[in-house]
């Protein structure tokens, strides 16, 4: 028996040892892609080191407070959250109706499905690219649907009396293109991710709930809705890591402008340190991704776990 026992460790032991071995790679890989750059992004904020100079000069935490003191940072600050939240409400709701819509029968179910992915699929420089001309100044077909609506080139139009609309060229419209494009490319995740969910719910609770007479709203916020919780946690933690850090979808629309307007952290980062040549100032903006991504990742991560518990 006791011989037994000791060869029932060492298998176990073997196991533990096969899987570590498995995934360690994976892990050097990553500690090494994400570690080295943070790395050096923390040793730039804390200097004054420029693209025209090697020489680096320690100045300690002087980077982070000019930020500070610059309107440029703080309006940026604000318009990723705005960007970001306004992007997690838009995708949370149309990805919920979406999933529900996917989940009844319905005839081309899987063509349906094929035209819904295809935003998530397409490079996102290149569905950028797509959008930039469909909000452009002069040719935009969106200025042209305004148009044969009335709602656009005469007095009292709901968007003026304009020729065009200028989506990218004034401060609201502009940071709502940015929205509205962030909103398109995720919406197919989020669809994926809560029609998985949605497929995941009893089917025998939700029979039982219609036997008792619940209606249909009754049975989506009583019991569809909070049993999605965690899928909801996923999809929230998806989309604000690639909002948060997106650098394309701005970059390529309106690089900010107009006047800022539009400018959001990564871009500012991008702007002061390799186009600016600020090196310092550059990683000193990035760095504030940091603690915000963590943060938001180990809230929701923990509720994700306390509900699933």
């Amino acid at each position: 028996m006791p011989r037994r026992h000791t060869s029932t460790l060492t298998l176990n032991q073997r196991d533990t040892l096969l899987a570590m071995g498995m995934v360690l790679p994976a892990v050097l890989y990553i500690t090494l892609l994400l570690g080295i750059p943070i790395v050096l992004a923390v040793i730039y904020s804390l200097n004054d080191v420029t693209t025209g100079s090697p020489v680096m000069r320690f100045i300690g935490l002087e980077n982070f407070r000019a930020l500070l003191d610059t309107p440029d940072f703080l309006r940026a600050i604000g318009n990723t959250f705005v960007i970001t939240i306004s992007t997690l409400i838009g995708v949370l709701v149309l990805g919920t109706i979406q999933a529900e819509l996917l989940l009844r029968p319905i005839r081309g179910k899987w063509l349906i499905r094929f035209l819904i992915l295809l935003p998530w699929t397409a490079p996102a420089s290149l569905s950028a690219i797509a959008w930039l001309w469909m909000l452009d100044s002069t040719f935009s077909p969106l200025d042209w649907i305004l148009r044969g609506l009335g709602l656009l080139g005469h007095p009292g139009a709901l968007f003026g009396d304009f020729d065009n609309t200028f989506w990218l060229g004034r401060s609201g419209l502009a940071l709502f293109s940015i929205i509205l494009v962030n909103v398109w490319r995720l919406l197919p995740l989020a669809t994926v991710i809560i029609l998985a969910g949605l497929n995941g719910v009893p089917r025998d609770i939700l029979e039982q709930s219609e036997i008792d007479g619940a209606g249909y709203f009754r049975r989506l916020f009583h019991i569809i809705l909070p049993m999605l919780i965690p899928v909801f946690g996923v999809t929230i933690l998806f989309t604000f890591v690639f909002v948060f850090t997106d650098i394309v979808t701005v970059f390529i629309l309106t690089r900010g402008g107009p006047a800022n307007a539009t400018q959001v952290l990564p871009t500012l980062a991008f702007f002061t340190g390799v186009q600016g040549g600020s090196l310092g100032r550059g990683a000193a903006t990035a760095l504030f991704l940091l603690p915000v991504l963590a943060a938001v990742s180990i809230v929701i991560l923990s509720i994700i776990r306390r509900r699933e518990i």
